[in-house]
């Protein structure tokens, strides 16, 4: 009877990361204005390693780590790094809301990563269902496009990061307290964003370069890092608390804050053919979401090896797997 314990607070706190996420991108639009979009890279892992360090201090988390783990956390940084340059580099020019929508492709990725790349097993409409969501993406990146060039193609560049972002996370998580992962996040990301801005800088390369805020953008600065730490935290501790199954559907929540975030501190709101994109995209991952559950379903249902030799059913050859969905 532990369990709506558990499933309550995780469902709250997922909760909690739709609504502040969008003030990640608020503060990122804000510091952009005057501020090199790679500064506020910067910015963002500087900040966050600051707020973590005290509490893996407070909870006695090792520091050091080593072969596979290091791999992996330094690669986790990297694309976060990436991820959180586009999308910012992004939300400079464009809506956050029409931003959002095409970084919101991400699940689609990561099924493509786990069906070309790691060769798990995909069903056809899953794959479906993934290729409509992308269809629903250009009727956001269309208009996007000829009101903005070429940086409407930078929130892809988020959606295919953050998806190589939650994989290395799922391999982390394992071995990793979340609060360590963060904080190695953060002082692995510093470390990879300092040369790459001193190159920036010296080659002239205004976005990614070193610039020193000015007054209220020291401010605006300080909060991408703040929310971006509070928001991914309540994310990590919601999914403790509660199975993937359960929260990944209210991901879809952070599109109304961000539309209404947009709507109330820059006045901007998604057009008709934005709103399309936005329910093509939505429909299309909850769809996959439903074919997840169902798949999970199945496999808790399936009989063990061992059963299945014992009983030798006819249906399916022994070591043949059930068709695809």
């Amino acid at each position: 009877m532990t369990r709506p314990d558990r499933i309550f607070p995780g469902i709250a706190l997922m909760l909690t990361f739709c609504a502040l996420a969008p003030l990640i991108d608020v503060a990122s639009k804000l510091a952009s204005q005057a501020v090199p979009v790679g500064t506020v890279t910067l910015g963002r892992y500087v900040v966050q390693g600051l707020l973590m360090a005290p509490l893996v201090v407070a909870l006695r988390l090792p520091l050091r780590i080593g072969g596979r783990v290091l791999a992996l956390s330094v690669a986790r940084a990297f694309v976060s790094m990436t991820a959180t340059y586009c999308f910012v580099a992004a939300v400079q020019v464009m809506p956050i809301a029409d931003a959002l929508a095409i970084a919101f492709v991400e699940p689609f990725v990561i099924l493509f990563i786990g069906r070309f790349v790691l060769h798990e097993e995909v069903g056809p409409r899953r794959l479906a269902a993934s290729v409509v969501g992308f269809i629903g993406a250009l009727f956001v990146i269309q208009p996007s496009f000829s009101h903005f060039g070429a940086v409407a193609f930078f929130p892809l560049g988020t959606a295919v990061s953050f998806a190589l972002y939650i994989l290395l996370t799922r391999a982390l998580s394992r071995t990793v307290d979340p609060v360590a992962m963060q904080f190695h996040t953060a002082v692995f990301a510093t470390l990879l964003c300092l040369p790459l801005l001193a190159l920036g800088t010296s080659a002239g390369l205004s976005e990614v370069s070193f610039g020193r805020p000015e007054g209220i953008f020291w401010l605006w600065c300080a909060c991408v890092g703040l929310a971006s730490t509070v928001s991914h935290m309540a994310m990590s501790y919601a999914l403790s608390f509660a199975p993937s199954s359960t929260l990944a559907p209210l991901h879809y929540f952070e599109m109304l804050t961000a539309t209404l975030c947009g709507y109330v501190f820059f006045g901007d709101f998604p057009n008709l053919l934005t709103w399309v994109g936005i329910a093509i995209i939505t429909g299309s991952g909850l769809y996959i979401i439903h074919r997840e559950r169902i798949t999970a379903t199945r496999a808790r249902r399936a009989p063990r090896p061992d059963a299945v030799s014992a009983a030798a059913p006819a249906s399916l050859p022994p070591g043949k797997a059930a068709p695809g969905r």
